[in-house]
């Protein structure tokens, strides 16, 4: 068997090398974007008490040494999230960060499990502001890369017009023909619709688990051709770490950007309530102990921070999946400079 040629090796690297250029002019005009906008950027710690609490992102482990004591388990982040708010509470306003995080996951086309997050957070912002900065992010990669579209195989999207902005509730109805606010909370209407619809149906899926697949199955690859979606008004029980919409609090803050029919960013309207926060992450945490059988410490200080947190809006966003689109990668190590080594037998 042929064994496969590391990315270093120089025939491999020459393919690579044209679009790791347009990388490095897309990072280039991301920092001007923020640095004319008034933002600080932040260099978030990898090194964590906790990789986060989302039922299913899986963190990677460690031992930390100190001197005199016993060692400590500690986890690389999965997102510079935690550290931006407590930040934000600090006293900081307008920050950005450009920042290496991990999550011990499948790699895939689209995954890989060292990656590059972009996350920029607006105090005394409402969430919806942050739809012109996702806007005009496309339009920017585009034209650092030289790109007139966005791109994923035969999907593309022009990123200059304007984002097609869809409910949750909306995009259920158009192309999976169900009413999702007629069965919020009721899992088994929900299991109900979606077995009518072809959607396999387990006995322990909850609501959320049946509200993700028919999101995956139905809805996101439809979402971002032609033009980039905005997908806004999560149920209440899929804010993670959103705040209730005040006038409807079925619904979060919460709105996804797709394009080409992959999720590119994720943005809250930041939850500030420590008590409510809490209770978020342990039936998360509980969650995820029943399907993987593991869970993940809170960060003590991080739910101490939102106390002063000022209200703001933050938004996460891929950077190596916009990159993708921008150069027409079709495999995210194409555009990562260094992909994490794949395990080879010795010689």
């Amino acid at each position: 068997m042929r064994r496969e040629s590391p990315w270093w090796a120089p025939e491999n690297y020459a393919d690579r090398r044209p679009r790791l250029l347009q990388r490095a002019k897309i990072v280039k005009a991301v920092r001007g974007f923020f640095d004319d906008r008034g933002f600080v950027e932040i260099e978030p710690a990898a090194l964590q008490v906790s990789p986060g609490n989302e039922t299913h992102i899986a963190g990677f482990a460690t031992q930390f040494q100190p001197p005199g004591s016993g060692p400590e388990t500690c986890y690389l982040h999965s997102s510079p999230e935690f550290d931006c708010k407590k930040l934000l509470a600090a006293g900081e306003r307008k920050i950005f960060a450009l920042a290496h995080v991990f999550r011990n996951d499948e790699r895939s086309k689209w995954r890989h499990p060292e990656f590059t997050m972009l996350e920029w957070y607006r105090a005394e912002a409402p969430y919806r502001a942050l739809i012109d900065d996702c806007s005009s992010l496309l339009q920017l990669a585009a034209e650092a890369a030289g790109a007139t579209h966005l791109q994923s195989g035969d999907a593309s999207l022009d990123p200059f017009r304007a984002p097609e902005v869809l409910t949750v509730a909306e995009a259920f109805e158009r192309y999976a023909q169900i009413d999702l606010l007629a069965v919020l909370d009721d899992r088994d209407a929900l299991a109900a619709r979606a077995g009518q619809i072809g959607i396999r149906v387990s006995a322990d899926d909850s609501w959320s688990d049946l509200f993700s697949k028919i999101l995956s199955d139905r809805i996101e690859r439809r979402l971002g051709h032609g033009r980039a979606t905005l997908l806004i008004d999560y149920p209440a029980s899929e804010a993670a770490l959103a705040r209730l919409k005040p006038e409807d609090p079925r619904l979060a803050e919460r709105f996804e950007l797709y394009g080409c029919g992959v999720e590119l960013a994720n943005a809250f309207g930041e939850l500030t309530d420590p008590v409510e926060q809490r209770a978020r992450f342990e039936q998360d945490m509980a969650e995820r102990a029943r399907l993987y059988g593991d869970s993940y410490p809170l960060d003590e200080d991080f739910l101490a921070a939102l106390a002063f947190m000022p209200q703001a809006s933050g938004v996460a966003l891929g950077f190596d999946r916009l990159v993708m689109l921008a150069t027409g990668a079709t495999q995210i190590e194409q555009v990562l400079w260094a992909p994490v080594a794949r395990a080879r037998a010795a010689p």
